[in-house]
């Protein structure tokens, strides 16, 4: 048997006297609503899952009417978009910590054992016992989607929480799926050691690309519970340690996924107001696109803007490409040679697209090279 002490878990300095008073009630308000939630529903609930579908439709379709880009505008007058983000995510990591240790006390080896089952109970009400873990476990999910709502909001992106597809998005972004993601991003070391095995433990096991129904991301996130509660003697430390670190590596997600594809975004916009030769811009950038036989997720984000910037700004709507299944390089430089005169900005263009997604490949260099020289001719 083991006599030395457990390695300390490093607690954020976080308190509820750090919060504004507006924060105090906003933070007591929304627990409160939380726990009346949790009250509301039933083990099969928690057991099927079917818990997350509800939490969405109570406190992510009704937030999302409130947080427009015009409300942050009002309340963070004259601030760029980055340092909002910034606020957003410190104010977050702020809310979920105390939560932890506001709960922290029904966190036990017993209640671990228990709230897969809700303790054998029957289907009419949840345990007491479990009561404040499940509101934990509703506060730091509704937080986290909301948190990745926000930034998506700042950067002046689209997501509609009714549409299937954007809501499934926002999911994958606000819960870091695939998990393995997180490792790759570097995002784990913002986590201090003690903590960061506890953490990688918390983001392992199902990858969510394939189950998109929501009642299987509620099995998984009431998975992840389990891991906060089921360490005994860390309690206190544990709780506040995995609300606060998990809640900043969401957070940091979300605005290295989302600012991304507001970059590429602006980019997509560039093009489109400096190009004087619209459609034949399209079907080069689908040729530089497909030139190495791959679409990286930046290059889809990119071809489905600059396409619908084009019909919008330009009126071009060219059901050719649309319908196009491979492209053949021959037509786009029939397209290219057809052309007289100054085209510069689609050799800019096509060099704004090969790059991306980072350095232009080999492949894409040969195309760039074979547009330029026509372009060149071109003007002569």
């Amino acid at each position: 048997m083991r006599d030395d002490p457990i390695d300390p878990v490093p607690v954020p300095d976080v308190g509820v006297d750090d919060l504004t008073e507006a924060e105090k009630r906003e933070f007591e308000q929304e627990r409160s609503e939380l726990r009346d939630f949790v009250k509301s529903l039933s083990p099969d609930d928690l057991k099927s899952g079917n818990w997350f579908s509800k939490l969405i439709a109570r406190g992510l379709v009704t937030y999302t009417q409130k947080a427009t880009w015009q409300y942050f505008q009002e309340k963070y007058q004259g601030v760029p978009a980055d340092a909002i983000v910034d606020q957003r995510i410190k104010m977050a990591t702020r809310y979920a910590a105390l939560s932890g240790g506001l709960t922290a006390s029904a966190y036990t080896g017993a209640l671990a054992a228990t709230i897969g089952t809700a303790g054998g109970a029957s289907g009419i009400t949840i345990p007491a016992a479990l009561v404040t873990l499940t509101a934990d476990l509703a506060f730091l999910t509704q937080l986290q989607l909301r948190l990745a709502y926000d930034i998506s909001v700042l950067y002046r992106l689209r997501i509609d929480v009714n549409d299937p597809d954007d809501l499934w998005k926002l999911i994958r972004v606000a819960f870091t799926i695939k998990g393995g993601e997180v490792v790759g991003e570097g995002l784990l070391k913002v986590v201090p050691a003690a903590l960061r095995i506890v953490i990688k433990r918390f983001y392992s096991g199902p990858i969510l690309a394939a189950a998109r129904g929501l009642p299987y991301v509620g099995k998984f996130l009431l998975q992840r519970t389990v891991i906060k509660v089921a360490i005994p003697l860390v309690g206190i430390p544990l709780a506040v340690g995995i609300n606060f670190y998990t809640t900043l590596i969401a957070g940091r997600h979300a605005r290295g996924v989302f600012r991304n594809e507001a970059r590429v975004i602006e980019i997509a916009e560039r093009l489109c107001e400096q190009s004087k030769h619209p459609q034949l811009l399209m079907w080069v950038a689908w040729l530089v696109v497909t030139a190495d036989e791959k679409i990286s997720d930046d290059e889809a984000v990119l071809m489905r803007n600059l396409m619908r910037l084009v019909r919008d700004q330009h009126d071009v709507v060219d059901e050719q490409l649309a319908q196009l299944i491979d492209v053949d390089p021959a037509e786009v430089w029939r397209r290219v040679d057809a052309e007289s005169g100054d085209l510069s900005d689609v050799v800019d263009a096509a060099s704004r697209v090969a790059t991306v997604d980072g350095e232009a490949n080999s492949a894409e260099q040969r195309i760039l090279l074979e547009l330029d020289d026509r372009c060149r001719r071109a003007q002569s």
